[in-house]
């Protein structure tokens, strides 16, 4: 959650966090030729678990403002491991067979 809200609207960080997603995975599409098939799907079900956490978050009673969501997304991410940590870890094994 590198991106910080910029206003107290919560409907425009959740499209904006969002948003940020899609554009880093749209920037590293042409990556999926460097990795396995298996591990571009699960890069893509950890990108579309994330989003679903955002909407989540954002559908939650209890956040009111945009601070709210981040809070709450952060926090849900302390007690548990993020949805991008099985991607990562399968990239990293994929890169260590190549050494």
């Amino acid at each position: 959650m590198r991106n910080t809200p910029v206003s107290n609207d919560k409907k425009e960080y959740e499209n904006f966090i969002i948003d940020q997603i899609q554009q880093e995975f749209e920037h590293n599409l042409s990556q999926q030729i460097y990795v396995s098939g298996e591990c571009w799907s699960i890069i893509q079900t950890a990108k579309n678990a994330t989003i679903q956490l955002i909407r989540i978050a954002a559908q939650n009673e209890k956040v009111k403002t945009a601070a709210d969501l981040r809070e709450f997304v952060v926090s849900s991410l302390v007690d548990k491991a993020s949805p991008t940590n099985a991607a990562l870890d399968l990239i990293k094994q994929e890169v260590g067979q190549l050494w």
